[in-house]
């Protein structure tokens, strides 16, 4: 009895009715709910993945989430990203979620951070949490998630989704399982992988595979059941096959290995600064403009990929997807000027670098891509 009034004491009776299906599971119940509503999670993202990890998390009850984020809502989140409506559209995205979020349970205890997790700020960010719930979109965050996770021994939720398929898994050296530089050492050569802007995704997928993040979250927190530690769940979703794959520690691993040579983000930094790549040769999309006025425009060339070439494009340019650049050179001129651009200009900035490599000198890189163009040049030009 006395037990009983004490978890009453932690959970209110709103709460008490709003978890009441919690509760009713012998395997849960009040203790958990407990274990819930004092955990924080740190979820890196707020989009595709974010959005089902922080829904799902909020109306389970766990009492502390913080969402980092820089981005703002566009048009083409919303096929997938269920945060956010039409009206969010240009609003940060982590200030949309936290209205819903809000909306979804009012007793969470909510953070939000409008930047990026860069290697200055990491370790701030994720030192006050429980969890790191990593719903990152590029590889440079993937792996600052992971080291953070293994330097401060929290296990690290990890996620990734493309087209059809998705996997799941939770990596914690201090729980013995390995950290994900144990299964991917080395990021992928850029152009290698394409992202979802390049390659696309189902959009019901984020929300299949963030359920899962959710779902090994709360696994976590309460002590329930067999995280997927050491287990990587991969999903076709076509094929409706699943499979695991186990995964073991690396002994020689740089971070949680048995002699660490990357003990800190710095480290991180002077790894990647070790043999910097020259800088790529840039204008802006306003000088680009004047340019092509001029009496010796350049030939605009766009890496994008088809579709998105249909919903948007700048007058003028000629599409080669960065994924097939090295099969067309021959449709690149020599005589002339050439700016490449795709959508915010890291896919393009690799194709200037492919050119480059061919021999071709008067080649730039359009700063900040179409999104730039149709912010700063032509309004008429869609926002995709």
């Amino acid at each position: 009895m006395d037990s009983c009034i004490l978890m009453n004491e932690v959970l209110s009776q709103s709460e008490l009715q709003r978890y009441a299906r919690h509760l009713a599971m012998p395997e849960f119940g009040l203790e958990a709910q407990r274990k819930l509503k004092q955990a924080s999670v740190l979820c890196i993202g707020a989009g595709g993945l974010g959005s089902p990890v922080t829904l799902y998390l909020a109306a389970a009850g766990v009492g502390r989430i913080a969402l980092v984020d820089a981005d703002v809502v566009e048009r083409s989140n919303l096929q997938r990203q269920v945060l956010f409506g039409e009206d969010d559209l240009g609003q940060p995205k982590v200030e949309a979620a936290a209205r819903r979020l809000r909306q979804i349970n009012p007793h969470l205890n909510l953070e939000v951070h409008q930047q990026r997790f860069t290697a200055g700020n990491a370790m701030k960010l994720a030192e006050p949490h429980d969890v790191i719930v990593d719903g990152t979109d590029n590889f440079p965050t993937r792996y600052l998630s992971n080291d953070v996770a293994v330097w401060q021994r929290k296990p690290n939720v990890y996620a990734s989704v493309l087209r059809f398929e998705g996997q799941v898994s939770v990596f914690a050296p201090h729980l013995g399982a390995p950290c994900y530089r144990c299964m991917a050492p080395h990021p992928p050569a850029p152009g290698l992988v394409p992202d979802c802007a390049q390659g696309g995704v189902l959009g019901v997928l984020p929300g299949l595979i963030g359920s899962m993040q959710a779902l090994e979250t709360i696994k976590l927190i309460t002590g329930l059941g067999q995280p997927l530690l050491g287990k990587l769940l991969h999903w076709d979703t076509l094929s409706m096959r699943q499979r695991i794959i186990e995964l073991r520690r690396d002994p020689h691993c740089p971070v949680c290995g048995d002699h660490p040579s990357i003990t800190s983000p710095m480290d991180i930094a002077h790894t990647c600064n070790a043999s910097p790549a020259p800088r790529t040769p840039a204008i802006s999309v306003r000088e680009l403009a004047l340019r092509l006025q001029s009496a010796n425009p350049p030939f605009l060339l766009d890496v994008r990929e088809p579709i998105e070439f249909e919903m948007a494009r700048i007058p003028g340019s000629i599409l080669i997807p960065l994924g097939e650049l090295q099969q067309h050179l021959d449709k690149i001129p020599t005589d002339r000027p050439i700016a490449v651009h795709c959508k915010m200009g890291g896919r393009s900035a690799r194709a200037v670098a492919m050119l480059q490599a061919q021999g071709i000198e008067d080649v730039v890189n359009v700063e900040g891509g179409i999104t730039a163009w149709s912010l700063e040049v032509d309004p008429s030009v869609p926002l995709t």
